[in-house]
């Protein structure tokens, strides 16, 4: 029998003048992705635990330090990573639940269990998670999101046209 994980997370953006920055955190091995983890459960209230929102916001805040004051969520965005490993000779489908805040945050105080971080425009994040298919994909639908709400709220005629390519920002552990 398969076992099934549930996880949640947040994909944390922030703006500046030529457009959304991503905010990914990189694990070693050319491995980025956004703060997230696994829905807490509580044994001593008959396997209820925490809300996959509220499991993101925990997660965010262990990962990065923002803490959920410091996010502007959008309710109307929701991404899903759905995959399968082995965790030693068992089979694991894995589901991570997405959510997507906005922040003015510049700084970010990394967990223990990365080796850094990065804000990223869109072009420069989907390359770094080319190789992870579930994760290039929520990344576009949460561009493509914030694109299209962007033009609904500010300019609802105007084409929005790809930036010049600038120098992302990234921080790495010992430099």
């Amino acid at each position: 029998m398969m076992q099934r994980e549930i996880s949640a997370g947040v994909i944390v953006y922030r703006r500046d003048v030529k457009g959304p920055r991503f905010l990914l955190l990189y694990h070693g091995s050319d491995y980025w992705n956004f703060p997230k983890g696994h829905i807490e459960k509580d044994p001593a209230e008959s396997g209820k635990g925490e809300t996959s929102l509220e499991a993101a916001f925990r997660e965010t805040t262990e990962e990065t330090g923002l803490k959920p004051a410091d996010l502007k969520m959008n309710r109307k965005f929701k991404g899903y990573e759905r995959f399968s490993f082995y965790k030693g000779k068992s089979r694991v489908f894995k589901i991570v639940i997405f959510y997507l805040g906005e922040t003015k945050q510049k700084q970010i105080n990394i967990s223990d269990e990365h080796e850094g971080y990065g804000w990223f425009y869109y072009r420069d994040a989907i390359r770094l998670v080319k190789g992870y298919r579930d994760t290039a994909a929520v990344l576009k639908k949460a561009h493509d999101f914030i694109k299209l709400s962007s033009k609904e709220q500010h300019h609802p005629a105007v084409v929005d046209h790809e930036p010049p390519r600038p120098r992302s920002e990234s921080v790495l552990k010992g430099d």
